[in-house]
């Protein structure tokens, strides 16, 4: 039986009428809490910006956003668990220094970095060069000197992950040799390196700012690309004239790859709004924290710059990435 066309086109118009009516993924988004899974301890940069953002998007979504603390693992305990959720109320905040440099560092991974699907970038956490202040070593190229002048006689530390692949690379560029402590607890390695036992740290300013106020630690540069307002009168590494260990420390959130793109667009909104309160981002600044809002577009572009610096340092020494 044929439907008459004017028929046909009424039934198509209230169809289509009806489907306009219907709520969209994003206007029905969340319909239960939230959870933020951090790959940090409590107290860190991340974490402070996590818990103020989270009060903001709890109120504006009107469901609980519970701030989850994941630390250890080189960072994979906490990308595994907001990977193998497979969840979109379960987001993942990190700095995406991170995981960039997860394939060069590890055999193989336990996740799908293409599980990470960018949602919105909110800060660049300001990471300092940082030396003991009794130490005579006053720039970066003091430190080379030194450490070209006493092989295998200074210790290291540095935030896990990207930071420390890259260091790597640049000792391997200078020509110098200096011996890596690990640490899985980065306040451990301040205290050290205020006492001396190791001689540099690469650290995030919210947790050298103590030390650093105390007179215990010095910092002579920052990863950044361009100065920050909370060490102003501290040089890039760029400006000092060591551009290979230049990282700006993007930190933003992330969820499932199969998210609707208009659920990701709605989190990326709400995010970069609530980062962007005078009061947050005034707080954000005082612990090392500039504020960069950008949307999925900017951050995913923005990380595909840093694996591209990654991808250069496994060349300079010679590792292949792992696949999964």
């Amino acid at each position: 039986m044929q439907i008459a066309r004017p028929l046909l086109g009424s039934i198509i118009a209230v169809v289509a009428l009806a489907l306009s009516a219907l709520p969209s993924a994003a206007q029905n988004w969340p319909t239960r809490a939230v959870k933020l899974i951090l790959p940090l301890g409590p107290g860190s940069g991340v974490d402070i910006s996590a818990r103020l953002i989270a009060d903001k998007l709890s109120a504006k979504w009107g469901q609980p956003v519970v701030v989850e603390n994941r630390p250890g693992g080189d960072g994979i305990v906490a990308i595994s668990a907001f990977a193998g959720a497979k969840d979109d109320h379960v987001l993942l905040m990190s700095p995406t220094s991170s995981f960039t440099a997860h394939p060069y560092l590890h055999d193989k991974l336990p996740y799908d970095q293409r599980d990470l699907a960018p949602i919105a970038r909110i800060s660049n956490t300001v990471v300092a060069v940082v030396v003991p202040a009794s130490s005579d070593i006053k720039t970066v190229k003091d430190l080379v000197e030194t450490a070209r002048a006493n092989p295998g006689k200074l210790n290291w530390a540095t935030i896990t992950g990207m930071f420390d692949f890259v260091f790597a690379g640049f000792q391997k560029k200078m020509g110098i040799d200096i011996a890596k402590v690990p640490y899985r607890d980065t306040v451990q390695a301040i205290n050290d390196l205020a006492e001396g036992r190791i001689q540099v740290m690469m650290a995030a300013i919210a947790i050298a700012r103590p030390r650093v106020q105390a007179g215990a630690i010095r910092m002579i540069a920052v990863t950044a690309s361009e100065r920050a307002s909370v060490a102003a009168d501290i040089p890039t590494t760029t400006e000092a004239g060591f551009p290979d260990i230049r990282i700006d420390g993007l930190t933003g959130v992330f969820g499932p790859r199969d998210m609707a793109a208009e659920v990701r667009e709605r989190i990326a909104a709400d995010v970069t709004a609530a980062a962007a309160d005078p009061t947050i981002s005034a707080r954000l600044l005082s612990t090392g924290q500039v504020v960069n809002p950008g949307g999925p577009a900017e951050f995913g572009a923005a990380i595909d710059a840093q694996r591209a610096q990654v991808a250069a340092t496994g060349v300079l020494l010679g590792i292949k990435p792992a696949t999964n």
